[in-house]
């Protein structure tokens, strides 16, 4: 077909049928009484149908109408493909003959010479409409692709030889004769110049790649997907085979991977699950691998240009409009990166060892170097250079080389290090944080030489480089005059060019046209490196970083040694070695918004947690039976923040041990055992704490294996409860005196009530007014003593409130805390009156070997200096505030958020089905953390039903980091789950 008719046909208008033609068809052709659903298009007119077959069972299929233009031949061939397919087991729709036993009918509507056909309708969705498609997706479509290709490998049929627009051999004469529909003359230019970039790369390769039937639509549009029962898609069918034609094999896999590149948030290198996948299935030659990246450069540069000439021809195709935003989308993200960078990743994806051009013979970069002076400075993630967040100090590397390098010396950075200078806060993308590049501190006035023959260059903003045969040299710092060398001119191999002064760059590239970054992101880094290889042979010395450690198998490492009962967050957790104030920073120098971890209350990596451990392992660590001051002043400062009253203090390594021992105070001053504890709470993994702690989340057998001591009482939640709102005091506390009339009744002495004074573990809900008031005063009515659970909500987290029972306005027998009393390191305490600690004196002695040592006292008295210090409880009740007016305004926007609860920094999301029947998100909460570790943050769900977000950050924890993690739920929500 000449390139005038295939013009022609890319410009036809799509047929005019209504729906009424269409139900008259459908009755006329296929007995079918039916109701209709227009379906989206770009030229063809498609229908939705639904009828009844004659058993009453609801039957759909889609109607296809297209020109008469097109050939039976061609529509034929799609049938053909379509029983092929099916025989081989794919999912695919099934072609439903007419009433006259044909499967394609040529009519007329009105004039118009037209074809139809109905299919099997297959139940789902597209990907297309998702803000967010993942790589297992991203791999299930490669997949697909791949089989769909196998599947046809050997499929003829007269109507695959045709030309269709979107044939790649076609591409470039296709843009070129579109070009003018692109009235800006910037786009026209971009496209035009992607288009011969990748003529060019395609030229040489073209020879020698297999050519077979293809789908050559194979897309997120064009394939039906469906969640599973833990909400994750499954592909349930491949649909439209309106492309199908005989072309290069590779040109399937590049439509699929173009069609995902609107869904990669700009980063081309999220493509490459899908190519491995396919690869995998149906392996692919090197010249195939080589071609993909230019040839999907030429679907994007197609699809924009054949969509802009259709809705020339239709401006009131909505269907069009709509695609066009993200065809130019993936067009931009596909000239975003090089060629041979995308070339050198696919080919590495594919385990292939990319070809690249032989290295260049090189002499000394810098002669009178003495390689044993020259110092290797680490300022990677573990760098002891940093300390304290000095790493976010602009030239913060350099000023290190330049103090390490002395007045004489020199000093060298690492080439292919993950810089802990480059990290960003509160950023949703990986930062690019891999250095390409070596950085040297020279003394003054070091000679510099030129490594190879090649003509030296300036380059903005104050470098050089040196091009030579295939491969070029980059150079800041150095001084060049016209007397020493003469820039833009050649120079012979070991030519003077001028003296380092001060820090040096130096950056190698293979490749002389391109000009590479200084650091690149950990999914990048790979490709880039193949590119800039280290110049450690001009430099003569090592200078590249030691290996990376391989997260994975140090994961294997710690499955095969440490108890798996001890979990660890996410399936495929980063590996983290270093935090600092809110924020966790993983190996590859990424930082992570902590937002659950209310152990480092201060925040990570403080100096003065440092400096006071330090200290006094220094001087004295020992256990509480010695005398030493830090124990007296300790025990003091926490006895001024406890209610008047309380003037004992018991000091042990944990919320654990600290609720243990209330228990046994509770026993002691009561003479009873039976305790009561609030159902879906947790206290503990001891024997005593495992007990009275009834989260099924936590252990599943909970609510089956308490002891015979141990009496639940019912959950007073407010808002999933059995009673709810402001109004279900009485019906909670009527709970409570039923258990205790019925201990009574039985001559039973209770021995205490212990409670959360917020509903920590189920994601910090106030307890109903007064609850506490009148359940105290009954369980102590009958000689029992009341405990207030302090560990997870206590110590000035609640913002409004230092304890919290404040809020209740009532005060406990027994204050039980731990948690950010340490920051981290570990700490618990029992707060009580005399009477009853000395009641557990009488049955013994009671020792915690190293419960109150002197660094845990030193420590614990550092952490309530720099809470002072800092502001941390005024920072907790006001960016507490503004968090939750935040968290509250998406339960208007967003139907999955059901409740905000907590206060400062104890909040909790919780997410429902149904705000009638509050129906748990369980799956979709667990999706959100996931989705929101891609984004770089922290978060995991709690509760019993695990369909909260457990809200626990640092007490440091900024504004701006509060509305990142907003913003990042927002977005999440906003893509569906």
């Amino acid at each position: 077909m000449p390139l005038t008719t295939l013009m022609h046909r890319s410009s036809l208008p799509s047929p005019q049928v209504d729906p009424e033609q269409a139900r008259r068809l459908l009755r006329e052709h296929y007995g079918l009484d039916a109701s209709l659903e227009r379906l989206g298009s770009q030229q063809d007119v498609n229908f939705r149908v639904e009828s009844r077959g004659s058993d009453g069972e609801v039957q759909r299929h889609v109607l296809k109408i297209c020109h008469g233009s097109y050939a039976a031949s061609e529509l034929l061939a799609q049938h053909g493909a379509l029983a092929r397919l099916a025989e081989r087991g794919l999912p695919v729709p099934g072609v439903v003959a007419a009433l006259n036993g044909e499967s394609l009918l040529s009519l007329s509507i009105d004039g118009q010479p037209v074809r139809l056909r109905l299919l099997d309708y297959i139940e789902g969705s597209s990907l297309t409409k998702q803000a967010w498609v993942g790589p297992p997706q991203f791999a299930r479509l490669g997949r697909a692709c791949a089989e769909i290709d196998i599947g046809l490998a050997d499929f003829q049929h007269p109507g695959l030889d045709r030309t269709l627009q979107w044939d790649p051999r076609h591409a470039q004469p296709l843009i070129n004769h579109l070009l003018p529909v692109l009235a800006d003359p910037v786009r026209r230019a971009q496209v035009a110049r992607a288009s011969d970039q990748a003529a060019r790369h395609l030229h040489a390769l073209l020879p020698s790649l297999p050519v077979q039937a293809v789908h050559l639509d194979i897309t997120d549009d064009n394939t039906v997907w469906q969640r599973d029962v833990q909400r994750q898609w499954q592909l349930q069918g491949i649909i439209d085979f309106g492309d199908v034609l005989r072309t290069w094999r590779i040109a399937d896999l590049s439509v699929t991977c173009a069609a995902l590149l609107h869904h990669v948030a700009g980063e081309p290198f999220a493509l490459l699950p899908a190519i491995a996948a396919y690869h995998a299935a149906n392996p692919l030659q090197v010249e195939e691998l080589r071609a993909l990246w230019p040839m999907i450069v030429a679907r994007a540069a197609v699809l924009v240009v054949s969509s802009e000439q259709q809705l020339s021809v239709e401006p009131g195709n909505a269907y069009i409009r709509a695609n066009l935003q993200h065809e130019w989308e993936i067009f931009d993200v596909a000239t975003s990166v090089p060629f041979e960078l995308m070339e050198l990743a696919i080919q590495q994806c594919a385990g292939l060892a990319p070809r690249l051009p032989a290295p260049l013979p090189m002499s000394a970069l810098l002669p009178t170097l003495q390689v044993e002076d020259v110092r290797r400075i680490d300022l990677g993630v573990l760098s002891p250079w940093f300390e304290a967040g000095n790493w976010e100090t602009p030239l913060i590397d350099s000023r290190i080389l330049a103090e390490q390098a002395g007045s004489e010396g020199v000093a060298s950075s690492l080439y292919g290090e993950y810089r802990l200078s480059q990290t960003r806060i509160d950023c949703a993308m990986g930062p690019a944080t891999c250095a390409l590049h070596v950085e040297l501190h020279l003394p003054p006035g070091s000679a510099v030489h030129a490594p190879f023959c090649g003509v030296l260059e300036a380059v903005e903003p104050d470098g050089l480089r040196l091009v030579g045969d295939g491969a070029s040299l980059y150079l800041t710092g150095v001084q060049v005059s016209t007397d020493e060398a003469a820039v833009n001119r050649g120079v012979a191999e070991g030519q003077y060019l001028g003296r380092g002064e001060g820090v040096v760059r130096v950056q190698l590239c293979r490749m002389a046209w391109i000009a590479p970054p200084l650091f690149t992101t950990a999914l990048r880094a790979r490709a880039w490196q193949a590119l800039c290889p280290s110049p450690q042979a001009l430099l003569g010395f090592d200078c590249d970083a030691p290996p990376a450690v391989d997260a994975q198998r140090l994961l294997q490492r710690r499955d095969a040694s440490f108890a798996r009962s001890q979990k660890h967050y996410y399936q495929a957790p980063p590996h983290i070695e270093r935090g600092w104030r809110n924020h966790l920073i993983d190996m590859q120098g990424r930082s992570y918004l902590d937002m659950l971890n209310n152990v480092a209350v201060l925040g990570h990596g403080h100096p003065r947690m440092a400096s006071e451990a330090a200290r006094q392992w220094s001087l004295l660590n020992t256990n509480s039976r010695f005398h030493y001051a830090a124990i007296a002043e300790f025990s003091e400062q926490l006895l001024a923040l406890a209610p008047a009253g309380m003037d004992r203090v018991f000091l042990v390594n944990s919320g654990t041990e600290a609720n243990d021992l209330a228990i046994r105070l509770a026993w002691a001053a009561s003479g009873g055992r039976d305790m009561l504890s609030v159902l879906e709470a947790y206290h503990g993994w001891s024997v005593a704490t495992d007990a009275i702690s009834t989260s099924i989340a936590d252990n599943p057998q909970a609510l089956s294996t308490r002891p015979d001591w141990v009496h639940p009482v019912m959950a007073p939640n407010t808002y999933r409860g059995k009673w709810r709102g402001a109004e279900s005091t009485g019906n909670y506390v009527a709970d409570v005196e039923a258990i205790l009339a019925g201990l009574s009744a039985q001559g039973r002495q209770v021995a205490g009530f212990i409670c959360e004074p917020v509903y920590g573990n189920a994601g910090g809900i106030a307890l109903p007014p007064g609850y506490l008031q009148q359940v105290y005063a009954r369980v102590r009515a009958l000689g029992g003593v009341c405990i207030a659970d302090e560990v997870q909500v206590g110590y000035g987290r609640l913002g409004e409130y230092f304890w919290g029972f404040e809020e209740q306005g009532v005060v406990p027998d027994i204050i039980t805390l731990a948690k950010g009393m340490g920051n981290g390191h570990p700490l618990g305490a029992v707060i009580t009156r005399r009477e009853i600690a000395e009641a557990l004196e009488a049955e013994g002695y009671f020792f915690s070997s190293a419960g109150g040592s002197p660094v845990s006292c030193r420590i614990g008295l550092a952490v309530l200096d720099v809470m002072q210090q800092e502001q941390l409880w005024d920072n907790a009740r006001d960016v507490g505030r503004h968090f939750k007016a935040r968290l509250q305004a998406l339960t208007d926007d967003y139907p999955l958020v059901g409740a905000v609860h907590g206060s400062g920094f104890y909040l909790g999301l919780e997410l429902v089905r149904d705000h009638q029947t509050l129906e748990p998100a369980t799956l979709e909460t667990a999706a959100l953390c996931d989705r929101l570790l891609d984004l770089g943050i922290f978060m995991q769900p709690t509760g019993d039903y695990l369909n909260i977000l457990k809200i626990k950050p640092p007490m440091c924890t900024t504004r701006q980091s509060v509305d990142f993690f907003v913003d990042s739920v927002a977005r999440v929500l906003s893509e569906g789950l």
